[in-house]
């Protein structure tokens, strides 16, 4: 969830540079929210008819594209419309991992599975305040904060694609596991 924080912490500088105001930026934000809270609705459905690896690769390569059609983002409006792409494809984060949870985990073990990943996902907002000067002063400019967050959900997903298999499928579980 790096990109959830980006907006928050570039804000100042986008607001200069984009030239938008604290109204638009408010728009910016609810769209993304708003977005995100309808996404919710269609994910679950989306993930449930392909399945989780297939469905959450889809949200997760449309969360990508979305985060870098960040950089390519020129006024208040096509910024809000890149986080309406964001907030509709990561909806589709929650819906994934608890399925992944009940199909990995007995249900004896599925709370402390539930809060790896719920912990792991708050990770971004640890180190996008370290990550994005950083970024910025390495590159250049703030669209490389974005591209960087796209490009590295893309690197994600190929681990995913490549590991992440339903139990009775994947060649990592044994039987008494899958049993």
């Amino acid at each position: 969830y790096f990109d959830r924080f980006l907006m928050g912490i570039l804000a100042p500088l986008l607001e200069s540079e984009i030239g938008w105001t604290e109204l638009e930026y408010g728009y910016i934000v609810s769209s993304f929210q708003i977005s995100y809270a309808l996404g919710t609705l269609l994910a679950g459905y989306v993930i449930d008819r392909l399945g989780t690896r297939w469905g959450f690769a889809l949200a997760v390569t449309l969360w990508s594209i979305a985060s870098m059609l960040h950089a390519a983002a020129r006024s208040w409006v096509s910024f809000a419309l890149a986080r309406v792409g964001l907030g509709l494809s990561e909806a589709g984060n929650f819906p994934a991992a608890i399925k992944t949870v009940a199909e990995w985990f007995p249900k004896k073990e599925r709370a402390l599975a539930t809060g790896l990943f719920n912990g792991g996902s708050n990770v971004g907002a640890i180190m996008a305040p370290i990550l994005i000067p950083l970024i910025i002063a390495s590159f250049g400019s703030w669209k490389w904060v974005f591209i960087l967050s796209g490009f590295l959900g893309f690197f994600w997903l190929i681990f995913w694609l490549i590991l992440y298999k339903h139990p009775g499928q994947n060649r990592f579980a044994n039987q008494a596991e899958v049993d």
